[in-house]
């Protein structure tokens, strides 16, 4: 039995905002019934071995009531038979959250993401008036409790103008752990062909532009952690990424919706690639289904030219959802030109960090 994690969506994809790149909106199964959320807390636990990580996304899974994460806290004490460790998160936009909310998520150490998209114009033009306000407001709230959180920021055409004014925005805020992320398209649309789509050039001056501060504050021993350069680092000492996008093969998220159906990962929630239902299938049939299989074998295969390409190591052909037909990665040149521009300088914090 392996270590678990799981990405749970109780309430699928409802939400109360309307993120204009959102490519989830679509996705509705109602609310998790606690008879759904009992079986799959008592499955889980019954499997896991080593840990067990129950990390909650939307849409907008606040919106499942507080109650029904306190009911979780319940299950989760009477069904961990084995006495793994338990690790709990959420992904939030921050409408929310309350005195209540965030007490709740300190007391229970949920690790938590806060959907902010750097600076106010930015963040409320593709989310929503006032819809800053509330997060930052929510982020105030989870300093003054004590909840662990980080930063998600969706990197759009318009953030990738501004890169070093949303990192120093972030820094100024007191915020830490970042994570920037390309705002993607929908499935079958063309790249690029969006509004707000990042480009591969949009991406390599963003990527450059806050990777000059991050070094500089690294340097400085003033630290910052940004998921993607942290992972960076790590490959650059040898050692293995936690990103799954930066691993090379996709793993199983065991994607849990609403009304129980199972699917192997957050951008690949349709019919095609269901693994079963948490009601009816243990983990261990879902995770050897033969849809399973397909979808980590299919990620093993970048395109022809990849292990060739002296960055294969760092880049391992990215993530799954942004290869194109041929299995090049969208991103690539963008890639290549930010390992050219910076991995003297990943060479000189890895040595500085082994020391």
């Amino acid at each position: 039995m392996p270590p678990l994690s799981m990405l749970i969506k109780p309430v699928s994809g409802a939400c109360d905002l309307r993120c204009r790149y959102c490519f989830y909106q679509e996705k509705h199964a109602g609310v998790m019934s606690l008879g759904t959320l009992e079986a799959l807390t008592k499955k889980a636990l019954s499997f896991a071995e080593g840990h067990c990580s129950f990390m909650f996304q939307g849409g907008e899974p606040t919106l499942a009531g507080l109650p029904f994460f306190e009911k979780l806290v319940e299950y989760q004490r009477q069904y961990n038979i084995n006495r793994v460790p338990i690790r709990n998160g959420m992904q939030t936009n921050g409408q929310h959250i309350d005195g209540a909310w965030a007490d709740f998520l300190a007391k229970n150490d949920f690790l938590i993401g806060l959907s902010l998209d750097g600076l106010r114009e930015l963040h409320d033009k593709n989310r929503g008036k006032g819809s800053f306000d509330r997060a930052m407001q929510s982020a105030r709230c989870f300093q003054q409790a004590g909840v662990r959180f980080n930063i998600l920021c969706v990197v759009t055409k318009d953030t990738a103008k501004q890169g070093a004014q949303v990192y120093r925005f972030f820094r100024s805020s007191g915020f830490r752990y970042l994570q920037f992320i390309p705002c993607l398209d929908p499935i079958g649309a063309r790249r690029g062909g969006q509004p707000w789509s990042l480009t591969p050039q949009g991406c390599l001056a963003f990527l450059k532009s806050i990777f000059d501060l991050w070094y500089h504050d690294m340097k400085n021993n003033d630290i910052v952690s940004v998921r993607y350069f942290d992972n960076l680092l790590a490959l650059v000492m040898g050692r293995q990424p936690e990103a799954c996008g930066m691993s090379g093969v996709c793993g199983c998220q065991f994607v849990t919706e609403a009304d129980g159906s199972v699917y192997p990962c957050d951008f690949y929630v349709d019919d095609r690639w269901k693994l079963g239902s948490i009601l009816e299938h243990s983990f261990e049939e879902m995770r050897f289904s033969s849809n399973c299989v397909r979808f980590i074998e299919e990620s093993l295969a970048p395109h022809p030219g990849c292990k060739a390409c002296r960055w294969f190591p760092l880049c391992r052909g990215g993530c799954k959802r942004d290869r194109l037909n041929d299995n090049r990665n969208y991103y690539c040149l963008a890639y290549k030109g930010f390992f050219e521009y910076t991995a003297p300088r990943l060479r000189e914090l890895a040595i500085q960090f082994q020391a």
